[in-house]
């Protein structure tokens, strides 16, 4: 398991917190946000850190794990976005936290290598 530090915000499936001229609720890698699929978009310095698309992520202060299945625009660092749905109020709810902690599983390295073999 690889644990780290990031902030987190909450965006929703509307055009205006997405990709303009999208109906928002398809992600960068071409996915379709749907409310029944707990998602989180991640920066691309964390992409390039191993968090990579598809990874199960599991967010202090959550049962559930949050599949990454959207990133987020260059600009940003260090950073998660959880996807609220259409739930605009509770996406502002949750805000802006700092120092959430996220963790997922890393694969294994050696036997990665003895698949490839």
């Amino acid at each position: 398991m690889k644990c780290i530090m990031v902030r987190a915000s909450a965006y929703n499936s509307v055009p205006y917190q997405t990709r303009p001229g999208s109906s928002g609720t398809i992600t960068a890698w071409g996915d379709t946000l749907v409310d029944s699929i707990p998602s989180i978009a991640v920066s691309r310095d964390l992409i390039d850190s191993g968090l990579t698309y598809g990874t199960m992520v599991k967010i202090y202060g959550y049962r559930e794990k949050f599949v990454v299945n959207d990133k987020m625009n260059r600009r940003y660092r260090n950073k998660i976005d959880i996807h609220f749905g259409k739930d605009i109020r509770a996406a502002r709810k949750f805000g802006i936290k700092k120092g959430v902690e996220i963790c997922w599983e890393v694969p294994d390295s050696t036997f990665r290598k003895t698949l490839e073999e």
